[in-house]
């Protein structure tokens, strides 16, 4: 039974490694950037999820991940997401697409989608973003975000550690320590996009990529909240 449950998890590693891997048409990645500027319009609209705007000032990256959590034996999730960088001129880049997954054991039942904001508030983490697999917690700290509501541990948290992590479920406390999850870019999926040779370094912190019509919005929305 062991060997069978190592099997089976290997080829579920791989099927997800493939299809993370595999360029889809156009209109997949215009999907995905609504929807990660949907995720962060709803984060900030919400009281109760709103990002502080003392943390965005201090933001030199920002990251939108939707995964989806499903597993009857193994507890997968596997996604997409979208990074932001603030360059040096204080402007907000072109959104590069990545890949977003984490794998866990235990008995989880059902599905559900885990949206989730990451602010990197140091500018040298932001490299990592450029190996082949960064892994949150492990190549550098990341705690839970302080809400809105949390003005009192704010300033503390900012100093605490550059990875500021957001999402929705309950009862995580701000400034507890996250492990777990990884990162890595979508070149493809960027090269696709964008209809580039360049890849994810040269679109956020470069100007030789042309912006497209579907990112403005979200483009926008982030400078509007992170000025």
């Amino acid at each position: 039974m062991k060997r069978f449950i190592i099997l089976a998890l290997g080829l579920l590693v791989t099927t997800l490694a493939l299809q993370a891997e595999r360029t889809l048409p156009r209109k997949n990645y215009v999907t995905r950037i609504e929807s990660c500027e949907a995720i962060i319009r709803e984060f900030q609209y919400n009281p109760a999820t709103r990002i502080p705007t003392e943390v965005l000032q201090r933001a030199q990256t920002i990251i939108i991940t939707n995964q989806f959590k499903a597993g009857f034996i193994f507890g997968v999730k596997d996604g997409y997401g979208v990074v932001l960088a603030r360059r040096d001129d204080g402007s907000w880049s072109l959104p590069g697409f990545i890949n977003a997954g984490e794998m866990s054991f235990g008995l989880q039942i059902g599905a559900n989608a885990i949206e989730t904001i990451i602010v990197i508030t140091d500018k040298s983490v932001q490299s990592l973003l450029y190996k082949n697999k960064f892994n949150l917690g492990v190549d550098a700290k990341a705690i839970a975000g302080p809400r809105a509501a949390e003005a009192e541990k704010i300033t503390t948290l900012l100093d605490e550690a550059p990875i500021l992590i957001y999402n929705k479920k309950k009862g995580l406390f701000a400034g507890a320590t996250i492990k777990g999850g990884w990162l890595s870019a979508n070149n493809r999926g960027n090269r696709s996009y964008y209809e580039t040779r360049y890849s994810l370094p040269e679109i956020l912190m470069g100007d030789w990529v042309p912006s497209q019509p579907e990112v403005k919005h979200l483009r926008d929305f982030v400078t509007q909240i992170a000025r």
